[in-house]
């Protein structure tokens, strides 16, 4: 892959899948125009976080040279110049806004939110112990509102709930797999990391774990549209999270979230078996 295209970050586009959200539980994915709207947000919020991975990637190239794997990043290699860098992360941000606004104008605010906070967390809320966990389950918040503003649809409180416990699910293993790497290389890239401990992020995982199950379960017995059939997809969820929890805890798998959600066989599986689980509750069953 070229260098700039590495620097964009693709594979992490696959957390924008939430802004289907909306299009897949309000049951209008046989609507063009709906699917076109989402389609559109897709793309505005993979932009502008390949934005946001570009600023942050430039604050903290000085301290990915010291990392044993973020040294090979394209801005921390030298592979691509900061300028370039820069200037592409702008061009993004604006043209994220721009296909936002193509959308809807709220749809356009969300996204220019969404850029706002992740320049805040490059800049100061990635080292400030627990904030930091909690800005990244706000910005997958932010994608499934965006995504139920695009379509017309109505996000359900307990479906948010349910995605910002997932994210801090996501968050605080994320920081275990950084404070195991730390500690095994001995190499301090990410300040926060002197904040939390093992014992506390083991504490914080167990918390919001149950908490993300028990949302869920709620929401899948009086989900908006069909009611308890929703609970047809609580096994994939259940699996999945177990299954997370397998290979952070008992394999130490250290690959990105990204590379986890979509590499793992097992976790593949989840995903697929959710999605089908959903589509034939909502669309053949109801």
């Amino acid at each position: 892959m070229p260098p700039l295209l590495r620097a964009l970050r693709p594979s992490e586009w696959i957390k924008n899948l939430l802004v289907f959200a909306g299009l897949l539980f309000s049951g209008r994915l046989d609507e063009g125009g709906a699917v076109l709207d989402a389609s559109l947000t897709f793309v505005a919020f993979c932009a502008i976080a390949s934005a946001g991975y570009l600023l942050n990637d430039l604050r903290d190239r000085d301290d990915d040279r010291r990392h044993p794997e973020k040294r090979s990043r394209p801005i921390a290699s030298g592979a691509v110049a900061p300028r370039t860098a820069g200037t592409l992360a702008a061009a993004l941000a604006v043209a994220a806004i721009a296909i936002g606004f193509a959308v809807d104008a709220e749809v356009a605010g969300l996204v220019a939110l969404y850029g706002a906070i992740t320049t805040a967390y490059s800049l100061v809320l990635k080292r400030l112990v627990i904030i930091d966990v909690m800005t990244i389950a706000s910005l997958f918040i932010l994608r499934v509102v965006a995504g139920a503003v695009a379509v017309g649809a109505h996000a359900s409180e307990f479906l948010l709930i349910c995605t910002g416990m997932l994210a801090l699910f996501l968050g605080f293993t994320k920081r275990r797999q950084e404070a195991m790497l730390e500690e095994r290389d001995e190499a301090q890239t990410r300040p926060v990391l002197e904040h939390y401990s093992l014992p506390f992020l083991d504490q914080m995982i167990a918390m919001v774990t149950a908490s993300a199950i028990i949302t869920y379960v709620i929401y899948a017995v009086d989900s908006p549209r069909i009611g308890s059939k929703m609970l047809a997809t609580a096994p994939s969820v259940l699996y999945g999270i177990f299954r997370y929890l397998y290979l952070i805890y008992d394999r130490r798998d250290t690959r990105s979230t990204a590379a986890i959600l979509t590499e793992d066989p097992g976790m593949v599986f989840a995903g697929v078996t959710w999605v089908g689980a959903a589509l034939f509750m909502l669309y053949v069953v109801d």
